[in-house]
C-alpha cells in the first residue's frame, strides 16, 4: 500500500482550495440571478392575471395588460429568427467546409468578430438608415426584425461553425471515400450530427432578441398601439420597450406592473429556450459519437 507523500498532500490539499474557490464564484454568481428572479417574483408575481396577459393598457398605460407587447414580442422573435438562421447556418457551413484557409476568410472571421462587439445602438442606427429608409420598409416588425438578425448573426454562425468543425473529419473522409460530394457529406452527415450544437446559438439568440430595446425603438416598435399587428409592415409594442416606458415615462404606474412585465418576458425566454434545449438533447441522446 502506498504512503501519501509530502508532495502528494500538497496537491491535493491545492486541489481541494482550488474546488473550494471555483464553488465560491460560481455561487457568487447565481446569487444575484436568484435575488432578481426573487424580487421580480415577490413584487411582481401578484400583478399577473389572466386579464394582465389577454388585455390591451388603458389609462395611459397604467392600468390594463400587455397583450399587444406580449403577442408583439413573438413576431419580432418569430421573424428575427427565420431571417438569422438560414443565413447564419450557410455562412458557418461556407467557412467551415469550403472556404480556403486565405486572407479573405481570416478578414471575413475577423469582421464576423468585431460585428459582435458592435453596440446595440449602432445596429438601431443601421436599421434605421438600411431597412426603414433604404429598403422602405417603413417603421415595421420587419425592419425591427431584420435589424435584430443582422445582430445576432455573429452568434449563429459562431456556434454553428464551432459545432460544424466539432464533427469528426473521419466522418468526412468515409463519405468521400464512397464517392460522396462535399455537399453531400455536409448535408448527410455533417449537419444532422451538428445539430444539437446549432441550437445552442439559436437558445443564445432568443435571449438577445427578446431583450433589446435600442434597436426596435428605431425600427418598429411603438410606444402604445393597443392593438394587434397584422403583418410583418404593421408597427408592434415589444416587453422590452413597454418595460423602459411604463418603468422611466409613465406617471402613476402602480409599483408591481414594472416587475410584472419583467418577470413575464424572463418567462417568456425562458419558455422558449427550454422548448430548444428539449429539442437539442432529444437529439443528441441520438448521436452514435
Amino acid at each position: 500500500m502506498f504512503e501519501a507523500t509530502q508532495l502528494n498532500e500538497r496537491n491535493r490539499r491545492m486541489q481541494s482550495l482550488v474546488r473550494l474557490l471555483l464553488l465560491v464564484m460560481t455561487v457568487l454568481l447565481i446569487l444575484p440571478v436568484l435575488a432578481i428572479l426573487a424580487i421580480m417574483v415577490v413584487k411582481g408575481g401578484p400583478a399577473i392575471t389572466l386579464d394582465f396577459l389577454l388585455t390591451e393598457p388603458t389609462n395611459g398605460m397604467t392600468a390594463g395588460g400587455i397583450l399587444p407587447a406580449l403577442v408583439g414580442t413573438v413576431w419580432l422573435v418569430s421573424v428575427a429568427l427565420l431571417a438569422s438562421v438560414p443565413v447564419g447556418v450557410a455562412a458557418a457551413v461556407y467557412l467551415s467546409e469550403y472556404a480556403p484557409d486565405n486572407w479573405l476568410t481570416r478578414s471575413i472571421n475577423l469582421a464576423i468578430i468585431n460585428l459582435a462587439g458592435v453596440p446595440s445602438i449602432v445596429h438601431a442606427l443601421f436599421g434605421l438608415g438600411a431597412f426603414v429608409l433604404f429598403f422602405k420598409f417603413g417603421t415595421s416588425i420587419l425592419a425591427a426584425s431584420f435589424t435584430l438578425a443582422i445582430m445576432t448573426l455573429p452568434v449563429v454562425i459562431v456556434s454553428t461553425r464551432e459545432s460544424l468543425q466539432a464533427v469528426p473529419r473521419a466522418f468526412r473522409e468515409a463519405c468521400w471515400n464512397m464517392g460522396a460530394t462535399r455537399w453531400q457529406t455536409t448535408r448527410h452527415v455533417v449537419l444532422p450530427n451538428s445539430i444539437s450544437g446549432i441550437l445552442t446559438g439559436v437558445i443564445l439568440e432568443v435571449s438577445r432578441t427578446a431583450g433589446e430595446t435600442a434597436p426596435i425603438m428605431f425600427t418598429g416598435a411603438a410606444f402604445f398601439l393597443p392593438f394587434l399587428p397584422q403583418s410583418v409592415f404593421d408597427q408592434t409594442m415589444a416587453l422590452s420597450l413597454h418595460l423602459f416606458v411604463i418603468s422611466t415615462q409613465v406617471p402613476g404606474v402602480p409599483e408591481g406592473m414594472p416587475y410584472g412585465v419583467a418577470l413575464v418576458l424572463v418567462v417568456l425566454v425562458l419558455t422558449m429556450n427550454a422548448a430548444s434545449i428539449a429539442f437539442r438533447m432529444s437529439l443528441r441522446r441520438r448521436k452514435k459519437w
